[in-house]
């Protein structure tokens, strides 16, 4: 029930974008406005995220992490309310929609990221890494069926998506009270001064590894969100599908990713050479992916190679959480995980805005373009990440993968 709750954490996160992809070329029509507005719908709730999210993370540092996951539930669970409310009722609507997004994205800075600090406290070992796995299937599993959710509650009247996340956040809410019982903090906090320069010193020594390691986060978000943005329109305008058929083919490639997350967590234990050698291999398998995307229209062809890349973010997303994760001690990993966090949701952000102007540009100088992105991270993965060869028992035994870890 400890990992149930802990899921559900990231699962009520992903509802916040998934869920509203289906909708939004409704939405635009409804409202009256242009296809960037309508992606920001998306951006904001990423942008306010991404920005509060290291405050969070310090904070959860500083107290304990269900002292912000709560509150923060419940703050995403009433920006979906303002939302739905001024849909339903407000003149000036799309602005009131955004007000609620952002308040929705405060909410999420203190969801999945501290979750996977949680699952670092909670958690050691091959275990950790089996858990983080979970966490990020549940995070797929998310993303699977919120276009199916979304198109279901769209049927009722185009806004009623926003009215069903403070429902799924109060569950969430329960179960985090309920189920999640955290260690006793053994010393007090450091000071805020002392804490940051521990910080500082942790990415001096450590700054090109995770630099790479949250570029390569942020990379597949920023791909799969784009993509779902550019697939979304596509069905609606060249293939006039809509409704739940529409989600049920949007959930195709993210029924992949998330099979993929979920054996790929499950496998991988703390065999840092393998998620090396996965990490890569999954973002090579993105890069034939989107290349190969130019030569094909027809659906069924596009989304056999489609399902290419999707395969490569569930092998790729696993391990870089569970670098991420096991990288620090216990009084720094909230920042340290919040920080990839919120770079992960940087790349949210900006994927939909980017791919509305990429698909004016050029159909296949979108997928060619995304190809190289995912090449150059492949490529920076493999320069910038080097595993020791050393495999004592003691080295099994340590929290802290850094110890195991030589970078350039």
């Amino acid at each position: 029930m400890t990992i149930f709750a802990i899921g559900s954490i990231p699962l009520i996160l992903v509802l916040g974008n998934s869920m509203l992809i289906p909708i939004l070329p409704k939405m635009k029509t409804e409202l009256d406005i242009s296809q960037f507005k309508v992606s920001l719908i998306i951006s904001v709730f990423s942008i306010a995220a991404a920005i509060s999210i290291p405050i969070l993370g310090y904070l959860s540092d500083r107290f304990s992490r269900k002292a912000v996951i709560i509150p923060s539930l419940i703050l995403y669970g009433s920006g979906g309310l303002l939302a739905g409310a001024a849909a339903a009722w407000f003149s000036n609507a799309y602005m009131w929609i955004i007000a609620g997004r952002i308040m929705q994205g405060l909410g999420a800075a203190g969801t999945a990221p501290i979750a996977m600090a949680l699952t670092g406290d909670l958690f050691k070992g091959g275990e950790q890494s089996k858990v983080l796995g979970l966490v990020e299937a549940s995070n797929g599993f998310g993303k699977v069926i919120s276009p199916l959710i979304g198109s279901l509650f769209a049927l009722l009247f185009w806004y009623a998506a926003f009215f069903a996340f403070p429902v799924f956040c109060l569950l969430s809410v329960l179960l985090t009270i309920f189920f999640i019982r955290e260690k006793k903090a053994k010393k007090e906090p450091p000071p805020v001064g002392k804490y940051i320069k521990g910080l500082v010193s942790v990415f001096k020594t450590e700054g090109r590894w995770l630099f790479v390691s949250y570029l390569t986060g942020a990379t597949c978000l920023f791909t799969l969100f784009g993509i779902l943005f550019y697939i979304s329109d596509i069905l609606e305008k060249d293939h006039q599908i809509d409704g739940v058929l529409k989600g049920g083919i949007l959930a195709i490639p993210l029924l992949f990713m998330t099979t993929t997350s979920y054996i790929t967590g499950s496998k991988i234990g703390k065999k840092m050479k393998l998620m090396k050698t996965l990490i890569v291999l999954g973002l090579l398998l993105m890069t034939i992916s989107f290349s190969t995307l130019v030569f094909f229209e027809k659906l069924i062809p596009f989304f056999s190679i489609l399902v290419l890349s999707s395969i490569g973010t569930g092998l790729v997303l696993p391990c870089i959480n569970s670098f991420i994760t096991g990288s620090v001690s216990t009084d720094k990993r909230g920042f340290v995980t919040s920080l990839y966090g919120s770079v992960r949701f940087l790349g949210v952000a900006v994927g939909p805005p980017v791919y509305s102007t990429l698909m004016e540009w050029s159909r296949t100088g979108m997928f060619l373009t995304t190809a190289g992105l995912t090449l150059f991270v492949s490529l920076l993965s493999m320069l910038f990440i080097h595993v020791s060869k050393k495999k004592t028992s003691e080295e099994n035994d340590r929290d802290s993968l850094f110890e195991k870890l030589q970078f350039t």
